[in-house]
């Protein structure tokens, strides 16, 4: 990456900012009207000639204006911009909307809706990864003469609960002994590790006479791996379609189909290299899915006991970066800080 002397990045500072608040093309006239620049127009434009020859602009053939690449939004946010404090209002309307809040589910889906609100970019929120939990111990509770509900405690203080159809009513002696065996054949695994090692821990056990471990061979994958179904929330569509980069045809459906494939998103933060507690951007071709290079993706963590679950808002890549990075930081500490004192 070129180093740019102050002129230079004083000039690209401006073209970013600008094109973040107007999303218009942004030429040299506009940027020498500002006081803090002192250059003339001719002089503005010969260096953003040499920042659109380094990549750091690119030139709408529709335009005079130029705007920023990916690589002009990459060095605004790690060597230009000034990270806002998030406003006293908006803290209070996270506090006020979350707390009160503790069922898990009930958590996520309130912080999607302020942070979609808030940010006015789509906001996603995942679900702590259950197969990371270590497994504590497992209930077993026969509801009717068919129905066997299954209870399955995780380390963190989570729960994963799950209906099973059984052929007979069984005996309470014969369940607790089941129970038993399979707390201690599974304690201090993760669910994943038990999912792909079940068969071998339980084979001397598994033609036992009530046919409840065959079951659960059978049931595995639902027992010991994710719910799909509650793995995402997602809100802010309707306000990021308003904004200016979705009057195309083609970016609007581009969101469509996105928001059509929840899969991708899941898979892309699921796969975030982001240590605990950090807040990452991601920009536009930094991202490996074709269906996201012309986005931005701001993520952090949020803790649950030993597990972890991603928060972030997806727009597009002209996001005002300097507001979007502490509203996340924050939102994930304060889901954290809820799953803590419920605990306590």
């Amino acid at each position: 990456m070129n180093e740019l002397n102050d002129r230079e990045r004083t000039i690209l500072h401006n073209i970013v900012y600008s094109y973040i608040q107007t999303a218009i093309p942004i030429g040299s006239r506009y940027i020498s009207k500002r006081k803090e620049i002192g250059l003339s127009p001719a002089t503005i434009r010969n260096v953003m000639s040499d920042l659109e020859y380094w990549g750091y602009l690119g030139h709408p053939h529709t335009s005079a204006g130029r705007v920023p690449t990916d690589k002009g939004y990459r060095f605004y946010v790690d060597e230009l911009m000034e990270i806002d404090r998030l406003s006293d209002k908006d803290q209070t309307v996270i506090h006020s909307q979350l707390q009160g809040s503790v069922q898990t589910d009930e958590v996520l889906k309130i912080a999607s809706k302020i942070l979609g609100t808030i940010s006015r970019q789509l906001s996603v929120v995942t679900a702590p990864q259950m197969t990371t939990g270590i497994f504590e111990k497992l209930e077993l509770i026969q509801l009717s003469s068919t129905r066997l509900l299954v209870i399955i405690s995780i380390r963190s203080g989570l729960v994963k609960t799950l209906m099973m159809e059984i052929q007979s009513e069984i005996l309470r002696t014969r369940l607790d002994q089941v129970t038993q065996f399979l707390n201690e054949r599974l304690s201090g695994l993760t669910l994943k590790e038990i999912r792909d090692s079940f068969i071998d821990r339980v084979r001397d056990f598994q033609n036992e006479e009530s046919g409840l471990i065959r079951l659960f061979i059978e049931s595995v994958d639902k027992l010991f791996d994710e719910d799909k179904k509650e793995k995402i929330h997602i809100s802010g569509t309707k306000s990021m379609l308003s904004q200016p980069e979705f009057e195309s045809t083609k970016n609007f459906k581009s969101v469509i189909e996105l928001m059509d494939n929840e899969d991708i998103i899941i898979h892309v933060l699921e796969n975030k290299d982001a240590k605990t507690g950090l807040t990452t951007v991601t920009i536009g071709e930094e991202n490996k899915i074709t269906d996201l290079k012309d986005f931005s993706l701001i993520t952090s963590t949020y803790t649950v006991g030993d597990l972890t679950g991603t928060i972030g808002v997806l727009g597009p890549k002209r996001m005002a970066y300097s507001k979007m990075i502490p509203l996340v930081d924050y939102v994930a500490k304060t889901i954290s800080g809820l799953f803590q004192q419920s605990k306590q």
